[in-house]
Formats: C-alpha cells, structure tokens, sequence
C-alpha cells in the first residue's frame, strides 16, 4: 500500500441492488432539448489559470453568474478565481468543520455542483464523506451531512432531494490511499444513494442505496428532461445511463452510453451534451445523450499518454492493477491528469481540472 501512496503522489493529477441487466436506449419522460455538435478545443488557445499555480487540488467547480470562477481547495475547501486569476478563499467551509491537517487530518473536497436556483453550492469530500452547503451570496457554510466513506459529487434535483456517489469504501486515517487502490483494480464497492427531500432549516434523513457494485462511482449528471442520470464508472470503463423517476426517486432500465477509457467527472452543457474527462487518456470527450455518439474535443497530442492508456485499457478489462501506469509522462503538457471540466454557461471558457496546482483555461472556437 505505501507503494500505492507514492505512486499516487507522483500522478498527483488524477485521480441495496446490484445494476439491472444492460437494456435499450432510455424512455424519454419529457420532452428534451436538442443536442448541438460539439466545439473543438486546442491547447494553442487554452491557459495555464492561474499562472501563478496557487489552487490545491481544482478536482471541480462552477462559474457564478458574475464570471466568478469557484473550485474545489484542499487547503481551504473552497477558492474563487477573478477572470484575471486572483483568488481567494470562499466559503469559510473551515468554520463549518472542514479541517485539512494531514496526516492525521486529510480533507478533499471533490464535486461541487450548483443547487436548483444557483443561490446555493453543494460540495463533497472524497476523503471524510463530509457533505457542504454553500450560501453563495453569504458566503459561509454548514455540514449537512457526513457519510461513513468517501463521497465523490452529490447533486440537489427539483424536488429537494440529493443524490451522490460513493466511489469506494474508503475512510479515515486511510481514505486516500484506499481511494487509489480502487483505482488500481476493480473492487465494485462504488455506489449511489438518494437523500430524500427535507424542509428548509430541517436535518436530513437517512439516505437510501439505489445502486452498489459500480467500479468506482464517480461523477454524474441529472437530466430530468430526458428523465435519466448519466454517471461515469471509471473502472468499467463507460458512462451509464439509468431511467429516473424524480418525484419517486426511483431508478428504472440501465445502458451503456458510451465506452470511455477511464470516465471521470460529467458535466452537461445547456443543449443537453455529456462532457465527460478521462484522465489516463488525457481526452476530454462529448457524447450526446440521444444518439450516443461520442467525439473527443480536447486531446493534446502525446504518444507516450496514448501508449499508457491502451495499456490501462488492456489492464482493466483483464483486472490486472493499473496504479503504476500513472506517471508523469502519462498528461504530457497538461498541468497534471485531467479529471474534470467546468462549463462556463453561454459557451464560455472551459476549464479543466484535475488534482494538482492549475487549471487549463480553454477558449472555445466554432
């Protein structure tokens, strides 16, 4: 396991009911907006953001209505990035419990998503299961919720009810080291819960198990107007789709949407298109829900990463461990592995993320 640690550090950017038989395309509950071809996206037009690589671990974030950019912060939980790259802490998620004092003390928050209405933020810790909500305005923090093991990306849907994703059973003291054995082979210990709806000012109840034996549950995307969610599972190598009943909380027929190499973060873009990060491909990949057709829109050119994910590819399907294929060589110019993108609303910037020092700020071109 030490070797696992290091190995991991060296990568530093990377990061109830068994699933239903595979089924055909999901029934639509609504109707649902088109889809738009995807933009692409070169590294001749992105940024090193900030350049003075001050953030501590970007894993993800949104951008506020004002242009703000907030990410994820291991030292600080959360930062809030100027466009001209001044940042600053925001949210004060220290004064609502959040402590990062390794090693005996390790914090990580990992997704941070916006509630229904963009007034306020929820923010997941991958390493202490702790669960935030951010009042943006306010900008202060209270802990609603701490889960037994790691909790990857939690999502607020209409009805007040959050959804979130386990991707292993990892916890204190140890919780980082055994998040990257669930990376080093396939444990099917990954799993996706629902908290069920509570009124403003009450705690929450008990959340409830809608699916287990994933192979690291990792980032994922509600669409109520396809009445789907779309969830990455890393170590099975595909974004998954399963029907959704939101007002029930109930989950109907699974898919495979598409076969990703190592599908990490999900982000759904305003005309309903999946982006979706592969960190060991270093690809940064659109799918359009409907149709299920895939384009790679962001893929730096760098034959040793390629080589490293045909390996990984190889590796994982085989159960053979993947850990040490996670060297320096694998992200090539990039910062460190990319695990994640944030939309800038309107067709904006992207940003991708990952879990060392920048991001890479991205314009896109028609």
């Amino acid at each position: 396991m030490q070797r696992l640690i290091a190995l991991a550090a060296l990568a530093a950017g990377m990061v109830a009911c068994a699933p239903a038989p595979v089924t055909g395309p999901a029934v639509k509950q609504q109707a649902a907006p088109p889809v738009e071809a995807p933009r692409t996206l070169t590294l001749e037009d992105g940024m090193v953001f900030p350049a003075d690589r001050s953030l501590n671990r970007p894993e993800s974030g949104v951008v506020l209505a004002d242009g703000t950019l907030v990410v994820a912060d291991q030292v600080h939980g959360l930062v809030a990035l100027s466009p001209d790259g001044i940042s600053r802490p925001f949210g004060n998620l220290t004064a609502a419990g959040y402590n990062h004092a390794p090693p005996d003390n390790a914090g990580a928050p990992n997704g941070v998503s916006f509630e229904p209405g963009k007034t306020h933020l929820l923010v997941a810790d991958i390493f202490t299961g702790a669960l935030y909500r951010v009042d943006i305005a306010a900008e202060t923090a209270v802990m609603i919720y701490d889960h037994p093991f790691g909790m990857n990306y939690a999502h607020r849907d209409s009805t007040g009810a959050i959804w979130f994703t386990q991707s292993t059973e990892n916890t204190a003291p140890n919780a980082e080291e055994r998040m990257f054995a669930a990376v080093n082979v396939k444990m099917g210990d990954g799993s996706l819960y629902r908290i069920p709806p509570a009124a403003e000012g009450e705690p929450l109840g008990a959340p409830a198990l809608k699916l287990t034996g994933l192979n690291f549950a990792n980032g994922f995307a509600v669409d109520e107007g396809r009445g789907e969610i779309f969830l990455s599972e890393t170590l099975g190598g595909h974004v998954l789709g399963y029907t959704v009943d939101i007002a029930a909380g109930k989950l109907g027929d699974r898919r495979i949407v598409a076969e990703v190499t190592s599908p990490d973060n999900v982000e759904q873009d305003e005309t309903g298109l999946l982006w979706v990060a592969s960190p060991i491909s270093s690809e940064l990949i659109t799918i359009n829900p409907d149709t299920g057709e895939t384009r790679v829109v962001f893929h730096p050119v760098n034959p040793a990463g390629d080589a490293a994910a045909a390996e990984f590819r190889r590796r994982r399907d085989a159960g053979v461990p993947t850990i040490d294929l996670l060297t320096p060589d694998v992200s090539g110019q990039l910062p460190g592995l990319m695990t994640g993108v944030i939309l800038t609303p309107g067709g904006g910037s992207v940003y991708v993320s990952g879990l060392v020092d920048a991001l890479v700020k991205i314009e896109q071109t028609p």
